[in-house]
């Protein structure tokens, strides 16, 4: 090799120290053979020289020779990647170098240097060549010193702010990136070098003030600088913008909160101040939610966007602000909310596309300044620079409009508008299952109340108060209630009960419940008896439930009832349950006693006969009749209500607490029990009775014991006639004395033993009857030429109500007359 050609490669500054040369003519024969090329392939320099490159090389590289000699001799050379074929056959990947040289005499040859590849980290770059490389990359790459002040940075860097390369030489990052976070991004600086631990991947997020409305992400990473000795001499970071796959995280972290967020309840308003909350502030910095009317109401609604013409009666259903100067509270939730007509919210509805403004036009805010609220302030003041309305559209169903605004920061662009179709879509889904479900909870609630008395009957016997609470929108409405029977003699029925399940199906049982207890009360057997024939109707009806899936009470089995019986003439009572609780007495001075009640099986289930229990109540007692839902809240609350349990539980103590603090008023007292131990959205619903009793006074009952002579007929009248003068009941006596002249002479004609004959004044005239037999009276229709049979007819005509009953040593036949009845009674 000559001297210049030496000198050649040395202004090139390529290192030959571990590369293999050799020396081609013009035509790319060999014509010099080195010792470190003979190791590298293998051949003598006499087996070598003579020979063509392309000899040495497979037979796809020997093919690009001619081209590369070529080239090489018109320029200044070439380098890259070939394959040559060792001596004994094995291929050896290489790296080449053509250079062209020149001899004293000018000619020319080619230099080749060939350098293996195995064991290689690659080509020596020359620092021109590394200088091309950071300089030209997109990445931003800079080098601080151990001051941290800037030293070199490559033109890439300049794209994410703080001016060119020549501004940023002896500044700090905080100088040059003034509103971002430049204390994290030095501490991350100082740690590499105090440490040498280099950090990859820190990612820094936040506003520069050059340009505060749009946030960036960007990459960093940190490696130190060491010199020959291993001193520190700097640090040198690469800057990467991820924004985009920053925003497209956001996105996905706010739609798995949406996920997580929105729909967690079945109620329309909370759902729709879900989707508010969602948004904001990762969305936009204020947003409304608007609904139409008949969403609200559970009504069903036609498919398909709204028609240009529809009427489209929207409601406030969700707001959101971020900033304590936007309107917090715009408008009521609730309140009626109008656009004008052909505005953007009113074009969304119909056509049931978004719309979306990036910069708001001053002189078209009216369909938005036309929102209560915002009359007070336009939206220039408010700061709103963008907009966008998305409608609420779930299964072909426009349900209403959700607008998005934002102030001082980028404006809504179609990534967000996709973002916000995609949450608004969810939240649609939601808000129409809610509607559905309120359309099915307000008619079983309809259901519901229909079947609960409307107004409990006026009567003598006990002072009344009922409260009942739906269960929650998520277990759906329930099958407990209540109810007050009047029966004979001024007495009452007080019931409660409960059905097992929710929804309709419970709904529609337990109204079939009610009137079969009702029915059986009419037939004035005792309270055991009532739920023995109660139990043998759902047995029989769960029967024929099994082979028609639709019958009637299959819902019943499992059912509860408490039924007990008051009468205020002798201030006692008498009840019986079955699977229910045991009802608790709060005596005149205010304690609070639970009776112990023997526990009855449920409805339908089988078991023990029901067994009943009679106790006297002083006059102002206050018999309190509940379902298991009022302490279905409280640990053990469902055994502390129960029958035969101690007066430690938990839920006795919290109940009794709750009925010493004894409003007033009997309504407001019911109330406040239930408010304190029920939940607003309690999970089981609960109905719940109170009875004050009442005595009626000595004055108002009159009792007669007359033998079974048919001659007494006409004391029993003249006796019944004096005591209704003393009630100044004078009206009555011409009917009165026709019932009672009926029903004693049945009694001494039919049955045996002693007869009594009683009168009790109350709302109405109740005329007794008792004897000692045990058959039941019928009532018959005689033909005109029959002589007798005619008796319980006349008192059916003259009574507004009769009836018998039984008693444990006879029965009782009994009328009751209005007090405000007429006197001249037809008879004819």
């Amino acid at each position: 090799m000559s001297g210049h050609g030496e000198q050649d490669v040395a202004r090139q500054q390529f290192d030959v120290a571990d590369a293999a040369p050799l020396l081609l003519d013009p035509q790319g024969v060999v014509t010099n053979w080195t010792g470190p090329a003979e190791r590298l392939l293998g051949y003598t320099a006499a087996e070598a020289v003579g020979g063509k490159l392309s000899d040495l090389l497979t037979a796809e590289d020997a093919e690009r020779v001619p081209e590369l000699v070529g080239r090489c001799r018109a320029d200044d050379g070439w380098a890259g990647l070939m394959t040559a074929r060792h001596r004994d056959g094995h291929v050896v990947p290489v790296m080449v170098r053509v250079l062209r040289t020149v001899e004293p005499r000018g000619r020319s040859s080619l230099l080749v240097l060939l350098s293996e590849l195995a064991g290689s980290s690659g080509w020596d770059m020359s620092r021109t060549m590394l200088e091309q490389m950071v300089s030209g990359s997109a990445i931003g790459l800079a080098i601080v010193d151990t001051d941290l002040r800037y030293v070199w940075s490559n033109t890439a860097l300049e794209q994410f702010g703080g001016g060119p390369a020549q501004r940023r030489l002896g500044l700090r990052f905080a100088d040059i990136q003034p509103g971002l976070d430049a204390e994290a991004v030095e501490a991350r600086m100082r740690h590499v070098l105090e440490t040498g631990e280099s950090v990859v991947g820190f990612e820094h997020v936040g506003r520069a003030r050059s340009a505060p409305l749009r946030e960036t992400a960007h990459m960093l990473s940190f490696t130190r600088l060491d010199d020959d000795r291993g001193n520190p001499m700097g640090v040198y970071y690469s800057v990467v913008d991820i924004t985009d796959r920053h925003r497209a995280r956001q996105r996905l972290a706010l739609l798995d909160r949406a996920g997580r967020h929105i729909g967690r309840t079945l109620d329309i308003m909370h759902t729709a101040q879900e989707l508010a909350d969602v948004t904001v502030p990762d969305l936009a910095d204020f947003v409304t939610v608007d609904l139409l009317e008949t969403v609200l109401r559970g009504a069903e609604l036609p498919p398909g966007p709204l028609a240009e013409t529809d009427r489209v009666p929207l409601l406030g259903a969700g707001h959101r602000s971020v900033y304590e100067d936007l309107p917090r509270t715009v408008r009521d939730i609730g309140a009626p909310v109008s656009y004008l007509p052909g505005s953007p919210p009113v074009r969304c509805l119909t056509t049931g596309r978004t719309w979306r403004q990036e910069q708001l036009d001053p002189l078209a805010l009216e369909w938005a300044e036309s929102r209560p609220g915002l009359r007070e302030a336009t939206f220039l003041e408010l700061g709103l620079q963008s907009v966008m309305i998305v409608p609420i559209r779930a299964r072909g169903v426009t349900l209403g409009i959700t607008v998005f605004f934002r102030r001082r920061r980028d404006p809504f662009s179609e990534d967000d508008s996709n973002l916000a179709e995609d949450l608004v879509s969810r939240a649609a889904v939601c808000v129409d299952n809610a509607r559905r479900y309120t359309r099915e909870r307000n008619a079983a609630l309809v259901l519901q109340r229909s079947l609960l008395p409307h107004r409990l009957p006026e009567q003598d016997a006990v002072e009344v108060a009922a409260c009942y609470r739906p269960a929650d929108e998520l277990t759906g409405l329930g099958g407990d209630w209540y109810d007050l029977i009047p029966l004979s003699g001024a007495r009452v029925a007080l019931v409660v009960g409960e059905v097992p399940g929710h929804g309709i199906d419970a709904a529609a049982a337990m109204g079939r419940l009610r009137t079969a207890v009702r029915t059986l009360a009419a037939l004035d057997l005792p309270p055991e008896e009532v739920l023995g024939h109660l139990d043998d109707l759902v047995s029989q009806s769960a029967c024929e439930g099994e082979a028609e899936p639709a019958a009637a009470y299959g819902q019943s089995v499992g059912s509860g009832c408490l039924y007990i019986v008051y009468d205020p003439v002798e201030g006692r009572c008498a009840m019986a349950a079955a699977g229910h609780p045991a009802p608790v007495l709060v005596a005149p001075d205010g304690s609070v006693g639970f009776v112990e009640l023997p526990a009855g099986p449920a409805l339908g289930v089988g078991g023990p006969p029901f067994e009943a229990v009679e106790l006297p109540l002083a006059e102002g007692s206050t018999v309190v009749l509940h379902t298991d839902g009022l302490l279905a809240g409280v640990p053990g609350g469902n055994d502390a209500a129960g029958n035969g349990t101690g007066d430690a539980d938990p839920g006795r103590e919290l109940l009794r607490q709750a009925l010493q603090a004894a409003p007033d008023s009997l309504e407001q007292w019911c109330r406040a029990v239930v408010d304190a131990l029920v939940p607003a959205r309690p999970y089981d619903d609960v109905a719940m009775l109170l009875a004050r009793t009442r005595l009626l006074d000595a004055g108002q009952v009159a009792v007669w014991d007359l033998p079974a002579d048919p001659a007494v007929v006409a004391e029993a009248r003249r006796r019944a006639t004096r005591q209704l003068g003393r009630w100044d009941l004078d009206e009555l006596v011409f009917t009165t004395e026709l019932v009672v002249s009926e029903l004693v002479t049945n009694a001494i004609r039919h049955a045996a033993g002693p007869v009594r004959l009683r009168l009790i004044r109350g709302r109405a005239l109740v005329c007794e009857v008792f004897d000692g037999g045990a058959t039941t009276p019928h009532l018959r229709h005689p033909r005109a030429m029959d002589e007798g049979g005619r008796g319980l007819l006349l008192v059916s005509q003259l009574a507004q109500r009769w009836g018998t009953r039984f008693v444990p040593d006879g029965k009782v036949i009994w009328a009751e007359m209005s007090l405000t009845g007429p006197d001249d009674l037809s008879l004819g």
